[in-house]
């Protein structure tokens, strides 16, 4: 699990850490992080940059987490999901404190998705495909 700032966060703190994520990226960067589903694209982008960059997986555990607390706010926002704190078993099935539950019922776990673009990359762990081929998602936005 990755903590930011030395505290892992729990579902209620996960919309401003995503929002605290924008704040600084946008301002420094003028990335268009809007939280729109085209907007997976490009943390897909950030991602694959982190990778050609030579970064390891443990030189970037809460950038990666943040990244993960936007693509889980993408989908509150537009696919009707729920930040849920996981139970002890998810945690261990996920590796991850907290994660998302769809419309349907079903969680899925939006920062071990980003892990694994981080450690496998290529299209198949793609995140904006991630969510377009999300089952359980709301058919309308949900802003």
């Amino acid at each position: 699990m990755s903590p930011v700032d030395g505290h892992v966060p729990c579902a209620s703190e996960m919309r401003s850490c995503a929002a605290g994520f924008v704040n600084r990226v946008t301002a420094r960067n003028r990335l268009p992080l809007d939280y729109s589903v085209a907007s997976l694209r490009l943390v897909d982008f950030l991602i694959d940059g982190l990778r050609k960059g030579g970064a390891e997986r443990g030189q970037v555990p809460e950038t990666l987490f943040r990244l993960g607390a936007y693509v889980g706010e993408v989908l509150v926002r537009r696919a009707g999901a729920v930040w849920v704190d996981f139970d002890a078993d998810q945690r261990a099935y996920f590796g991850q404190p907290v994660g998302v539950r769809m419309p349907d019922g079903r969680v899925w776990n939006p920062l071990g998705k980003v892990h694994n673009r981080f450690r496998l990359g290529g299209p198949k762990e793609s995140l904006q495909t991630f969510y377009l081929t999300l089952h359980g998602r709301a058919r309308r936005a949900v802003a």
